[in-house]
């Protein structure tokens, strides 16, 4: 039987190597993503009130006519 080579161990570990970055920035990604979320207000029903005050209209001039009969 023949011993494995070398670059078979250096495979492995390169993998292993980019396997644990690639969780490391996952991590990352999860922490960022959570410290976002807790920045954010909590959400429910946000509830404004106004009081709205009726604007003044200008009055129309008419002119009427009335006549009576004697």
């Amino acid at each position: 039987m023949r011993p494995r080579p070398r670059r078979d161990r250096r495979r492995v570990g390169t993998w292993a190597l980019r396997v644990a970055a690639l969780l490391v920035v996952f991590a990352v990604g999860i922490a960022i993503g959570q410290a976002m979320d807790d920045a954010s207000p909590p959400a429910g029903t946000n509830t404004s009130i106004r009081t709205l005050e009726p604007a003044t209209l200008s009055a129309e001039t008419v002119t009427v006519t009335v006549t009576t009969a004697p």
